[in-house]
């Protein structure tokens, strides 16, 4: 479909601790935004009604004409379903796009998921532009790895490449995704980080409070999920052996401390270690991602094309 001057695209990034939206040009530049606070406990259907209002209130407020819409989520997005994105309860039992069609009054809808379409955005646009093979590790709620190959993303034979989060910690995990567990990001994410430091500090915090703490068993906690997730990130990059691995996620709050650590288990064991820069879309990937779906539904968009 071709675009005319004053048209423009939704994308959507449905996280687990926020929803962020934004209209953007059809050159990809984004125009209004906003961002929701996903309220997960209250579960799914709460999430769309809210982001559905946001959204019209953000196509309203651009003033020309919506052509398409990405979307993006954790998991694998089914017609009928979200596979593998346990944080908002009643998520997996979505038909997504037909809920986006109806509540959006949009034909064009184009859905993915979130890590992958970041790493698009990131082949496009950002830190892996040129690079091949090349990996986006995200960092969030959730621990997940798009890898990008020839340009596109790999989606594996189910769609769950990159699913870092599902790899066992060692010979002594017995309860993996059959069990509907995820042992690496139980144990390294940001939403577990936040759960062990809270019971750590006696208190609720979050994983970037944790990052922030002076407590010093608080900092031990960061010290070994970072040494930890540096070890899988290494063998990654063995199986991968990418040109350049980028970073992105809520948890890049101290970025030097983060790239520090990867960078430390990378030169140790990866026979030719990638180079290793933060993501150009550090803390907006989903919603970069999300966009790049949405283009991809009105015409090829070149990774020369800057994205503001």
């Amino acid at each position: 479909m071709a675009a005319g001057p004053s048209d423009f695209v939704l994308g959507i990034d449905f996280g687990g601790t926020k929803v962020a939206l934004a209209t953007a040009t059809t050159a990809g530049a984004p125009v209004h935004s906003a961002r929701l606070a996903t309220n997960a406990v209250e579960g799914a259907a709460q999430v769309l009604d809210r982001s559905f209002a946001c959204a019209h209130d953000l196509v309203a407020g651009t003033q020309a004409d919506c052509i398409a819409v990405g979307a993006v989520s954790p998991g694998i997005v089914h017609h009928d379903g979200v596979l593998l994105a346990p944080n908002v309860p009643g998520w997996g039992a979505l038909a997504l796009p037909t809920a986006l069609r109806q509540g959006l009054g949009v034909e064009r809808i184009e859905l993915g998921n979130d890590v992958k379409a970041a790493a698009l955005a990131e082949a496009r646009w950002g830190s892996l532009a040129g690079a091949d093979p090349a990996i986006l590790l995200q960092l969030g709620t959730g621990v997940a790895a798009g890898i990008v190959v020839g340009g596109e993303v790999l989606d594996g034979a189910h769609g769950a490449a990159g699913e870092i989060g599902y790899n066992l910690r060692g010979a002594h995990d017995e309860a993996g995704a059959a069990d509907g567990r995820a042992p690496l990001e139980e144990a390294v994410g940001g939403r577990a980080i936040g759960e062990r430091g809270s019971r750590l500090l006696g208190r609720p915090v979050s994983a970037a409070e944790v990052f922030a703490s002076s407590d010093g068993p608080a900092q031990a906690l960061v010290d070994e999920a970072l040494a930890e997730l540096a070890a899988h990130v290494a063998n990654l990059a063995i199986a991968v052996d990418p040109d350049r691995i980028a970073v992105g996620g809520g948890l890049m709050s101290q970025p030097e401390r983060v790239l520090g650590a990867l960078e430390h288990g990378l030169q140790r064991a990866v026979p030719f270690p990638p180079d290793l820069v933060p993501a150009a879309f550090v803390h907006d990937g989903g919603l970069r991602g999300a966009i790049a779906l949405a283009l991809g539904r009105v015409e090829p968009v070149g990774a020369e094309e800057a994205v503001g």
